[in-house]
């Protein structure tokens, strides 16, 4: 998981219920009603890596249009993370996590 700090920060609607779900790996929790996006940016600085230029990336048009938003379950289903609500249980990958070599 990146070591930067988290893109988003919640400051309201804390009250509703958590969602278990599992992020490149790592539990982690949301809140019922929660984008995959948010759930994601809430944890961590990125969504995603661009596949060409390996720039980091967090969604763009935030409603499903551009394409830039795609995570992928560890089943390898590809998920739009803006408009995919997250699920309890639900494993992501984001392919941010850098590899030991």
């Amino acid at each position: 998981m990146s070591a930067v700090q988290p893109l988003l920060r919640r400051l309201a609607e804390t009250g509703r219920a958590e969602v278990p779900f599992v992020l490149d790996g790592v539990p982690r929790t949301a809140l019922a009603g929660d984008t995959v996006l948010t759930a994601v940016l809430t944890h961590t600085g990125q969504l995603r890596r661009n596949e060409f230029s390996g720039a980091p990336r967090a969604g763009f048009c935030m409603m499903g249009a551009c394409q830039d938003c795609w995570v992928r379950t560890v089943d390898g289903e590809r998920l739009r993370a803006c408009s995919t609500f997250v699920q309890p249980g639900m494993s992501l990958v984001t392919g941010t996590v850098q590899e030991a070599a």
